[in-house]
């Protein structure tokens, strides 16, 4: 039996709920809903099969789109501070929504941290602000 994340939650029906919690506060938030298209279904259905599938699920998302190629599918797109900052408020509030274990929410907060800092694509403002902190480090 797999020990994945994946199987721990239940399966594709809790990635599917976290990305709706997810694109609720995006579909509001005026620094984001701008990056995204007016019709926002076939993004959600997206990024829930390749969180599920990254997460220990079935590579559904690959067969899909092919290789997630995240930085180059995001490369259109102006991801600053602000931007960073916007995402990860966002994520971490709908993975903190779904009844995680505390050591699962601190590992896919986690992973949802390193993946923002490496999609930014504009250098930090004058002010040399790094971005969004929501865990410790560790």
């Amino acid at each position: 039996m797999s020990d994945s994340l994946y199987d721990r939650v239940g399966g594709q029906e809790w990635f599917d709920a976290l990305v709706g919690r997810f694109y609720a506060g995006v579909e509001s938030d005026p620094v984001l809903r701008p990056l995204y298209p007016a019709e926002l279904g076939e993004s959600k259905v997206h990024l829930a099969l390749f969180l599920a599938q990254y997460f220990g699920g079935p590579p559904r998302y690959n067969a899909i789109r092919g290789l997630p190629r995240l930085r180059m599918r995001h490369a259109p797109f102006s991801i600053g501070g602000a931007e960073h900052d916007a995402w990860l408020i966002h994520m971490t509030a709908a993975v903190r929504g779904g009844n995680l274990v505390p050591e699962d929410e601190v590992a896919v907060i986690r992973y949802f941290t390193s993946a923002a800092a490496m999609l930014r694509n504009e250098e930090p403002s004058a002010s040399g602000r790094a971005g969004l902190k929501l865990l410790p480090p560790g």
